[in-house]
């Protein structure tokens, strides 16, 4: 199907002012947070279940690639329109359908952004968990899209631990209701195959999601360390002794610069690297808690353990933390964002070794991660017009996941394969592994219109 015909096509289903043709427009619609990009043939912006549906089944007959877009944030190049066709974006489509509050369940629009129910939420006390770095703007179906997590995915788990059911629409142009608001043990888990498949096996449209209450009590601490290894040595004792904080971040040296530099959230620019460690729950025992974490980190050479006396004083940490890609980025024009899972155990010596792998490639290494379930983003910087800088940044990106496996660890913790580890996928996968995955995509998608080229690599 020629571009025109596929214009006028989309046009007659939602109306001139809803299908997107500019060159500009393209180009906005053409990148994410990725290194990588490519233009779409069109960009439109359904209202309703209904009209993605019959874009689909459009696009299905013509046999035209659509991808799923929320606000594009992110990182491994999953929402990037690789062969072309039909980018539907979701930002009119970004309703909170009902909160109920009896029941602790939401029912949420696909565009709807993740900050925008928590505040929709908070005058009840209740919350909802999942809180990626990237909240203020990204968007409840990407966050299911990618299985995000964040910073409290330690105690309360990630995006798949809080979808209870879903409205997608699939290839052919089926609408399909999964799960709902009682949950549901039974026969084969379609919704947790959905959670994490990056758009392609099904779109969705709507989502039913687990509302938690706000604890009693929230305390948070900044921990100061000499050197990473004692940090990373201090999360391994805090969780080896039974302890589950709300959660538990680290960054290193050069993450703390960056954040002081533009966000001054208060951190000591002569540390190695912090730990934010916050607790919450019943405030009776907490005291106690605090102290035991207190002490098992002093018996890992800490420096100095703060409290935050004031809600201000919590915010302003968690500012730092939550600025910290957005502070790297201000250091250099690119970055690579690594995505490894590692086992906690093992978390001071793979730290060590990326700091090896960015000295060996002459390259700066920033490191924040989600300590406490040895999530860990080490953050290349670099200039992509030195061609020979971001070849080194490629080998270094690799072997860092390499690391990661080898230490018994995952590709991806939160952002996704996309197409930034796909090729990195037969380092996780045996053979089988990968065919088993392409059947389980042949099944919904047999004609591959949805988000083509992404998150399994193709059978050579």
């Amino acid at each position: 199907m020629n571009q025109a015909n596929l214009i006028q096509a989309l046009t007659q289903i939602l109306g001139q002012e809803n299908v997107l043709t500019s060159e500009t427009d393209l180009a906005v619609y053409g990148y994410d947070g990725s290194l990588h990009s490519a233009l779409p043939d069109v960009i439109v912006l359904p209202k309703t279940t209904e009209q993605v549906s019959a874009i689909v089944s459009l696009a299905s007959k013509k046999g035209v690639p659509i991808v799923a877009r929320g606000s594009g944030t992110n990182l491994s190049g999953g929402s990037i329109p690789l062969k072309g066709g039909i980018v539907i974006h979701f930002s009119r489509m970004n309703k909170i359908l009902e909160i109920d509050i009896e029941n602790q369940r939401a029912v949420v629009e696909a565009g709807v952004i993740n900050l925008d129910l928590q505040n929709a939420l908070s005058p009840y006390g209740y919350y909802f968990a999942p809180d990626p770095a990237s909240q203020k703007v990204s968007t409840m179906a990407g966050n299911l899209a990618e299985n995000a997590g964040g910073p409290h995915c330690l105690k309360y788990g990630v995006t798949t631990n809080h979808v209870l059911g879903a409205e997608i629409v699939l290839p052919n142009g089926e609408v399909l209701g999964i799960g709902g608001k009682a949950s549901d043990y039974s026969s084969y888990d379609l919704l947790g195959v959905l959670v994490g498949s990056e758009g392609t096996l099904g779109i969705v449209t709507k989502m039913i999601v687990r509302i938690i209450r706000k604890p009693e009590s929230v305390q948070t601490f900044l921990a100061i360390f000499d050197s990473l290894e004692g940090a990373g040595n201090a999360v391994s004792a805090i969780i080896g002794a039974g302890i589950i904080p709300a959660t538990l971040e680290m960054m290193d040296r050069t993450v703390i610069k960056a954040i002081e530099e533009s966000i001054h959230a208060g951190y000591p620019l002569d540390a190695e690297a912090v730990l934010i460690i916050e607790l919450d729950g019943i405030k009776d025992g907490m005291g106690r808690l605090a102290q035991r974490i207190e002490e098992i980190c002093k018996r890992n050479h800490v420096r100095e353990v703060k409290r935050a006396t004031s809600e201000a004083e919590q915010a302003k940490l968690w500012e730092g933390r939550k600025g910290a890609l957005g502070a790297l980025a201000r250091l250099k024009p690119n970055y690579l964002l690594e995505d490894g899972t590692v086992p906690r155990t093992k978390l001071p010596g793979v730290l060590k070794k990326v700091v090896e792998i960015g000295k060996k490639y002459q390259l700066e290494i920033g490191i924040f991660l989600h300590a406490g379930d040895g999530n860990f983003h080490p953050t290349i910087l670099f200039d992509a017009r030195n061609e020979d800088e971001r070849k080194r940044v490629l080998l270094a990106g690799t072997e860092i996941l390499e690391v990661c496996v080898e230490a018994g660890g995952t590709l991806s913790g939160e952002h996704g394969i996309g197409i930034e580890k796909i090729h990195e996928m037969s380092l996780l996968f045996s053979p089988l592994e990968l065919e088993s995955m392409r059947h389980l995509k042949g099944a919904f998608d047999p004609r591959e219109v949805f988000n083509p080229g992404k998150l399994i690599p193709e059978n050579r």
